[in-house]
């Protein structure tokens, strides 16, 4: 019994970590699509400094990142790519993290660790602990 309570609450705690990190994905997947470089880069210096495309590929990687983290599990069609999409932004974020410390931008490093802390326990979840079944027909 006490186990099926803990499955229960680790469920829980995945999918309120699977939304929150989703949502925190879109949101800096929609910024980095849709706002105009020269207002991006008065809040992040450092989009202002690359070329706009690789701005917004980056962008149209956490967009997909944000998707993954989501939406299979939920829909449960191919829900193993939850937990490939949460390795995918794991590594984006070790490699962003990478990115500012490089530049000297330690102090900005917080988000990407937070979010790199939440797609490994995603990964982890949802891949070794507790997989979303698929839906059977």
């Amino acid at each position: 019994m006490t186990i099926t309570k803990n499955n229960k609450a680790l469920n829980i705690a995945l999918w309120i970590v699977q939304g929150l990190t989703a949502t925190l994905m879109l949101i800096s997947a929609f910024m980095k699509i849709a706002t105009p470089i020269s207002e991006l880069s008065a809040k992040w210096k450092w989009t202002g400094e690359l070329p706009e495309p690789i701005v917004r590929m980056l962008g149209i990687l956490d967009l997909l990142g944000g998707i993954g983290i989501i939406l299979p599990a939920l829909l449960k069609i191919k829900p193993g790519l939850t937990s490939l999409a949460a390795g995918g932004v794991v590594l984006l974020m070790i490699s962003a993290t990478a990115f500012h410390i490089l530049r000297g931008e330690e102090s900005v490093i917080g988000f990407n660790i937070i979010l790199m802390l939440f797609a490994g326990f995603i990964t982890w979840g949802r891949y070794k602990k507790l997989p979303v079944d698929p839906t059977r027909k």
